[in-house]
């Protein structure tokens, strides 16, 4: 039996309603009782519409989800549940590492437990989760990530790319920064595979902006060069609010002019790790630093 992790979106809110009632109605009685109990089809896909989920199946059938719900530059996990005939197969821990990878780039994923329910938090615990707050019957279990990568080719510097183009959502912005050189483009070609669009992505530089089509229903990606533009006026004759809502939009060079175009972006700074260019026949590594920032 095979496990298959997928993002989904509010069109999934029936399967995921029907994992939440099963797997919470499995769980002893709580005082106050879980608020996911109180969830309908609406409420779900209202929680889903606003950065989706996962949905876990085992051979085709949904047996886990969670909604994921973006806070500052952490990500909260929420209505995190497996149908009890599916426990013990691998399915909680599937879901844990691919809430992870949707996480890229911000510092920490934080889940909320009951204290009364003493196994449920020692599995966060054996997923290195560590408790960071105790509000009864509430215990708040938090694992930090990684936001700092080292690419030391542009191969590892694509794949970066691809993780970070995976775990984001229609309506994204990313800043990209970074020298001369530095990768931001290869960084964009794996963000491309990443979020599966057409294939093509170059430096815009030419033609300022590129659209990107998706080959799976999912947002477009918008390839912004910034380099030549003069300042905000230029930027703001690109009619970028146009496509901003339903697509990722990445501004290269964007760095104090791209800020203003939505209320939370992704930076992505990429540095030479070593002060001078390397020898012909040396590595050219570099450092990538994502920071994900909330408010303009």
């Amino acid at each position: 039996m095979s496990v298959v992790v997928r993002r989904v979106g509010p069109e999934a809110a029936a399967e995921v309603l029907a994992v939440v009632r099963e797997a919470f109605g499995a769980r002893p009685t709580l005082d106050p009782p879980a608020d996911a109990l109180s969830e309908d089809e609406g409420s779900i896909a209202r929680l889903l519409g606003h950065r989706g989920g996962l949905l876990a199946t085992l051979d085709g059938a949904p047996v886990g989800c969670v909604v994921l719900d973006p806070q500052d530059d952490v990500m909260v996990l929420r209505r995190f549940g497996v149908t009890p005939e599916a426990q013990g197969r691998g399915v909680a821990t599937a879901l844990v590492e691919a809430a992870c990878e949707a996480a890229t780039g911000r510092s920490a994923v934080v889940v909320v437990a009951r204290e009364e329910l003493p196994g449920t938090v020692a599995f966060w615990e054996a997923h290195d989760f560590v408790v960071t707050d105790r509000r009864s019957p509430y215990v708040e279990l938090s694992l930090w990530l990684g936001t700092s990568f080292d690419a030391p080719d542009a191969e590892t510097m694509r794949a970066l790319g691809e993780r970070v183009g995976a775990s984001l959502a229609a309506g994204d912005l990313v800043v990209l920064t970074g020298e001369l050189g530095a990768g931001k483009t290869t960084f964009t070609q794996g963000l491309g595979a990443g979020l599966q669009v057409r294939s093509g992505v170059t430096s815009p530089t030419f033609v300022i902006a590129r659209v990107h089509p998706s080959l799976v229903g999912g947002p477009d990606l918008v390839h912004v060069d910034a380099y030549r533009l003069g300042g905000l006026d230029e930027l703001d004759d690109l009619d970028l609010d146009a496509s901003l809502e339903d697509s990722v939009t990445v501004v290269e060079w964007g760095a104090g002019l791209a800020e203003g175009l939505a209320d939370a972006r992704l930076e992505v700074l990429i540095e030479r790790t070593v002060g001078d260019a390397p020898g012909e026949d040396e590595l050219d590594p570099r450092r990538v630093s994502l920071h994900w920032v909330v408010g303009k």
